[in-house]
């Protein structure tokens, strides 16, 4: 699952365990934040896996289209074989059921009624949210909090994938302070250099620069050595070659020519 944190032998799935895990290693963006703040962020959170999140996972998962041409490519490249035919599959209808046993009660009995039902209500979050956000910067000033994490993790995907149906993002697309709001954190917090690599790929780039430029170096003194040990060896003069030569005969009687050292 989906997001991930790798932390030296550390590995942590689903953003409350891994905001948990920061706080214990005293990261907490929520640091300055009001007591009000904090319950309304808790109230957002809450309000994004209800209203939101089952219209994201019918986006992803259940809508065909997107399925089969966007989604299931995707996650199988990034799985290996032979599981990759197999795991996708699993995770739709994970996402379907989940989608039904949290919004398929009465008095939703159709899976369309369920679809229509849960792309209204994600329609209705996302106003809330650009209501909420206004003109700021972000949710509670000029400086990026936990809800500002949250909200990002659920509209980037939204806003940024090219789905072949597109419903939830058009909505997405009409609401420009959602999306001015995307693109500051992707241009400030994931940035690409003049390279193309974000300054962490950069960062691999130059170090595995390094190190095969300190591999070079070891080659090339390893060469001298050799040849500083080969001009330190005793020299012996090169051996004559053996020349053939033809004996001068001896006149008439004499035998004939042969060929002599």
């Amino acid at each position: 699952e989906v997001p991930i944190l790798i932390s030296e032998d550390t590995v942590i799935s689903q953003p409350a365990k891994i905001l948990n895990f920061l706080r214990k290693q005293k990261y907490n963006a929520d640091y300055e934040l009001t007591a009000k703040q904090g319950a309304d962020t808790l109230a957002y959170i809450a309000l994004l896996e209800e209203k939101l999140l089952p219209a994201l996972l019918h986006t992803f998962w259940v809508e065909a289209e997107n399925y089969c041409s966007v989604t299931k490519p995707w996650f199988a490249s990034r799985i290996r074989f032979p599981l990759s035919l197999y795991l996708p599959g699993r995770m739709s209808r994970e996402a379907l059921n989940r989608i039904l046993l949290t919004r398929g009660g009465p008095p939703l009995y159709s899976l369309t009624e369920v679809e229509a039902q849960i792309y209204r209500d994600a329609k209705e979050c996302l106003n809330l949210l650009s209501k909420r956000l206004g003109t700021s910067q972000f949710f509670f000033g000029n400086t990026p909090s936990t809800l500002d994490a949250f909200v990002f993790g659920f509209l980037a995907p939204l806003y940024k994938v090219c789905f072949p149906r597109v419903q939830l993002q058009e909505h997405l697309k009409q609401l420009p302070n959602l999306c001015r709001f995307c693109d500051d954190i992707l241009s400030f917090y994931f940035r690409l250099g003049v390279s193309g690599h974000s300054p962490a790929g950069q960062d691999s780039v130059d170090a595995n620069l390094q190190k095969l430029t300190q591999l070079v170096n070891k080659e090339s003194n390893l060469i001298e050595k050799m040849d500083d040990n080969l001009r330190k060896s005793p020299q012996h003069p090169p051996r004559k070659l053996t020349t053939l030569k033809l004996a001068a005969g001896g006149g008439e009687g004499s035998p004939p020519s042969r060929l002599s050292p």
